[in-house]
């Protein structure tokens, strides 16, 4: 005997030619009048209604974002999947690309601008120390097309003959820690380093902020600018920077002065230098030198070997970048070949992204004793997708559930409670790789390991390390 089951459900869209512009449960995150407005704003609302209307245009940059591997025809096709009765037309490549030129740029960045910022709330495990939010700044490079009509704005890396790899574009982020979510963003040509793009991003940070990065961002001035935001920052110094300590602190920390023949005024820092011992599984022993530069001053309210510990989470920067690229971009080139269009698509990679960590910190408010480590970026951006090939949740539901579709399956597949601390394994596989002086100092395969972290006053200042 044969059985059956029927099953029939109700997709609520927008009218009319609107009806393919959305995101899935998504677009609870970036509604429609979200978009309405910053169309709106930018000046980018058409005048008269056309077949591909701006809102459309708008979450179908979104959605390129989510399927990066698509094309625009595919793309297209899991916006409608879910709509065939209502026979909508569909669009050639060639008016698709069109209507990308006609929206811009503009519109990308101020939705990114409108829905960046932290999420965490106040106390969250994870995202705060001692009051501070914990925020980190780093930099990563994506791949642009290599093409004329973009060379000319983001130059190939060049050597003593010949131009080789992809032109690079240099994106700046400033993330919370715990939520990895976006605060603000910068991004532009390889050829400028990464303190220009830094330095866009202050106006972000404010006087409940901690500040935490690596040595690139140990200049004299950007350190200042920090300081006069209002932050506190934590910093890893260099080999090359000299302080005179002008006070040791009972913790085995000592006050400087920096900024000599560079600021006005001097910088009172507090600086602290450990030794760290990290054992890896297969018995492989490395001791390294850190210097760590700070406006927290007081070593009885912010102990040593608190900060120490504190710096890892600077690395929540790191994984930040790792979903991006290696989850939603998959490593692959960007698609864009304009400048404008590479903005586009930049801004609309980082909207969809912050809207996916948006959405699970949503579903923490079913759950709000799992740690928000737990919340898997894979299984967030498998969910969302899901959404938007079946159309479902585009509207809220009554009453409104926070947790969703999107929520539930972040809840239901959570990353293990206890996570063990594993080293990266780094081979230098590429012959014109920048880290080549680093070569055979890293494991070949990923090893857990344990780290013990001694405080200590290096009088005869710290270990020259290897220039990448």
């Amino acid at each position: 005997m044969q059985e059956k089951s029927v099953i029939t459900s109700t997709i609520e869209t927008a009218r009319g030619v609107f009806a393919p512009g959305h995101l899935g449960e998504l677009t609870q995150v970036v509604d429609f009048a979200l978009v309405d407005a910053v169309l709106e704003e930018t000046g980018r609302r058409e005048k008269r209604l056309r077949l591909l209307p701006s809102r459309v245009v708008v979450y179908f940059v979104l959605a390129l974002a989510l399927f990066e591997h698509r094309s625009y025809r595919t793309v297209w096709s899991q916006l409608t999947a879910a709509l065939t009765p209502l026979a909508l037309v569909r669009p050639a490549v060639s008016s698709l690309t069109r209507a990308r030129r006609r929206v811009g740029a503009a519109p990308l960045r101020r939705l990114f601008e409108t829905l960046a910022g932290p999420v965490a709330r106040p106390g969250q495990e994870g995202s705060f120390y001692r009051g501070l939010r914990t925020v980190a700044v780093d930099g990563t490079l994506l791949h642009t097309p290599d093409d004329e009509t973009l060379t000319w704005h983001y130059p190939k890396r060049a050597g003593e003959g010949l131009e080789f790899g992809y032109p690079l574009l240099r994106l700046l982020t400033l993330v919370e820690c715990g939520t990895r979510a976006l605060i603000a963003a910068a991004f532009g040509p390889e050829s400028q380093g990464e303190l220009p793009y830094a330095k866009r991003l202050l106006t972000s940070l404010d006087q409940t902020m901690l500040l935490l990065a690596d040595t690139a961002f140990d200049g004299n001035e950007f350190l200042d600018a920090v300081h006069q935001s209002g932050a506190r920052f934590l910093v890893r110094s260099g080999a090359r920077r000299v302080p005179t300590p002008a006070e040791h602190l009972g913790d085995g920390s000592y006050i400087a002065r920096i900024g000599y023949g560079v600021l006005p005024v001097l910088l009172p820092v507090r600086i602290i230098e450990a030794a760290l011992t990290v054992t890896l599984a297969d018995g492989t022993v490395r001791t390294e030198q850190w210097r760590l530069i700070t406006n927290l001053l007081d070593p009885v309210r912010y102990p040593s070997a608190e900060l120490v510990e504190l710096y890892h989470r600077r690395w929540q920067a790191e994984t930040t970048y790792f979903s991006i690229k290696a989850t939603m971009l998959d490593g692959r080139v960007l698609r864009s070949r304009s400048t404008d269009g590479l903005d586009q698509e930049v801004y609309a990679l980082l909207t969809a992204y912050q809207a996916l960590i948006r959405a699970g910190d949503d579903a923490l408010t079913r759950r709000p004793e799992v740690p928000r480590e737990r919340i898997s970026f894979t299984v967030l951006l498998a969910a969302a997708t899901d959404t938007v090939t079946a159309g479902h949740g585009i509207f809220p539901g009554t009453p409104i559930d926070l947790v969703g579709t999107i929520g539930h399956a972040a809840l239901s597949d959570l990353l293990p409670a206890h996570r063990r601390q594993r080293v990266k394994a780094r081979t230098r596989k590429n012959p014109t790789s920048k880290y080549g002086p680093n070569a055979g100092q890293h494991p070949q395969k990923a090893q857990n390991y344990t780290v013990h972290t001694t405080v200590a006053f290096f009088a005869h200042g710290l270990n020259s390390r290897s220039q990448r």
